[in-house]
């Protein structure tokens, strides 16, 4: 039995979702807690890593069992055992031909930056600037749209394919700050937060708008911005066909 579960979790303390020999990661976590359901350690499949100090609200992942429970025993069962910033938001059986990360269609992020006066409540959770010109910024996210090569936007790329598709990017105006949303049909390491340390950089003054496009035409990462902060990033959404 295949068993879909989607999963939020504060990244402050670890050192992203994908297992690391000798340190703290969502997924080893997880499947510690895991195992003591199961009697025995199983490997779970995610859609996707999280970069080290980077949030969820919507990862996926699924793992395979034979003991029946129903799913919101499974989900009950789980969160018993999940430290305070894991939590399961749903638990489903699926197919065995579900794959949490081959049957991804989509990937939603959001990036989170306060404006104005420094909040230090906030600060695992966004990112801080004084002042940015927004409508520029605005006006730069365009140029993200579409399928490019995002060789220049990423990072340890090497013989790795670098096309990929934005079917949104978006910079919504928040009382306190900014939300950027990005989908895509997926995304390279650190792309989501180079691609908004860049627009930061359009926000600061530092580059134009069209520079995005310019920056894409060279397919050099040296040419883009430093990477934005991991605390403002959240995994939104993994959006898979329907039924699934």
């Amino acid at each position: 039995m295949r068993i879909k579960v989607t999963l939020s979790y504060d990244g402050t303390n670890y050192y992203g979702y994908q297992h690391q020999p000798g340190k703290i990661t969502v997924q080893d976590t997880f499947e510690e807690k895991l195992s003591v359901i199961l009697k025995e350690h199983t490997k779970t499949v995610a859609s996707g890593r999280t970069d080290g100090h980077v949030h969820a609200l919507g990862q996926v992942l699924h793992f395979d069992t034979s003991i029946k429970m129903k799913e919101a025993n499974w989900m009950r069962a789980l969160n018993s055992l999940l430290p305070d910033d894991i939590r399961v938001k749903n638990v489903e059986f699926v197919s065995d031909d579900f794959h949490a990360r081959f049957s991804v269609v989509k990937k939603e992020y959001r990036y989170y930056i306060t404006l104005g006066e420094y909040d230090l409540f906030k600060n695992n959770y966004s990112a801080y600037y004084e002042k940015l010109d927004v409508s520029k910024m605005k006006d730069a996210t365009k140029y993200f749209l579409g399928t490019h090569d995002f060789t220049s936007y990423s990072r340890y790329v090497d013989k790795k394919p670098t096309i990929r598709t934005i079917y949104k990017a978006e910079i919504v105006e928040k009382e306190d700050g900014l939300e950027i949303i990005f989908i895509g049909n997926g995304f390279l390491k650190y792309m989501v937060r180079i691609m908004v340390g860049t627009l930061i950089d359009v926000g600061l003054g530092k580059k134009s708008a069209t520079d995005v496009l310019k920056i894409l035409d060279a397919k050099d990462r040296t040419k883009a911005s430093k990477t934005a902060s991991p605390n403002g990033l959240f995994l939104y959404k993994v959006y898979y066909k329907e039924g699934e």
